[in-house]
């Protein structure tokens, strides 16, 4: 199975496919296929959770493969509607390597009118000379602790 090439071809493109794969509608399955094709074998994504059970920290990496991920969330889209957009980006690249911070805002239905959740998405790519591969996308949400800086809403 090869990955749809305009989901692959640029930078922009595997990030909006990458976002476009987890959202929708409670009860919709998601198309995973799609979204393990983004993804290098052997790729984490990591979000930064609570830790139950621990008292030491507030939040910690939680390492996931693809499939983890999936599982993980899997329960949670049957449940809710789950969108995710970006709204801001900066890219650094040197060769065929590239880092996004990518600031995004979640929403249960598109059409609501505030966010239930933003975040910061931490992503790692890499250009093996036909596409581009998601190594890693590793985030921390919005807290009252932790607000967003204002310079990373602006591209």
């Amino acid at each position: 199975m090869h990955a749809n090439l305009s989901d692959v071809e640029s930078i922009e493109a595997i990030i909006a496919a990458a976002y476009d794969s987890i959202s929708g509608p409670a009860g919709q399955k998601r198309d995973w296929d799609r979204m393990r094709l983004l993804f290098i074998s052997g790729a984490r994504l990591i979000p930064t959770a609570t830790v139950p059970g621990r008292n030491d920290v507030d939040l910690a990496p939680l390492m996931l493969d693809v499939e983890g991920y999936i599982d993980r969330v899997e329960p949670i889209f049957a449940k809710s509607g789950f969108y995710e957009k970006e709204i801001a980006r900066r890219v650094e690249q040197f060769g065929q390597i590239a880092h996004v911070w990518s600031t995004y805002e979640s929403r249960h239905d598109p059409n609501d009118p505030a966010p239930f959740m933003r975040g910061i998405n931490s992503i790692q790519l890499f250009n093996d000379g036909n596409r581009w591969w998601i190594l890693s996308i590793y985030w921390q949400h919005e807290s009252p602790q932790q607000p967003i800086p204002e310079k990373y809403f602006q591209g």
